[in-house]
């Protein structure tokens, strides 16, 4: 198994990154997700919005038509 240790002295410097940087960059991970789920929402809210206008549209055309 590769040590952690050996990795962080390669590309990080001589130390593992303490626990506040661990937690930081947690943060910063998930603050990022939740934008791009918060996007994706957005789309999603409209796609339905889109539909049920549609819907009562066709509720609207199919009323006039009988």
């Amino acid at each position: 198994m590769f040590p952690l240790e050996a990795f962080y002295n390669s590309c990080c410097g001589s130390e593992p990154p303490s626990r506040k940087a661990r937690l930081e960059r947690k943060l910063k991970f998930l603050k990022r997700m939740k934008d791009g789920l918060e996007t994706r929402l957005s789309a999603v809210n409209a796609a339905i919005g889109t539909v049920e206008r549609q819907v009562s549209e066709e509720d609207s055309t199919d009323a006039a038509s009988a």
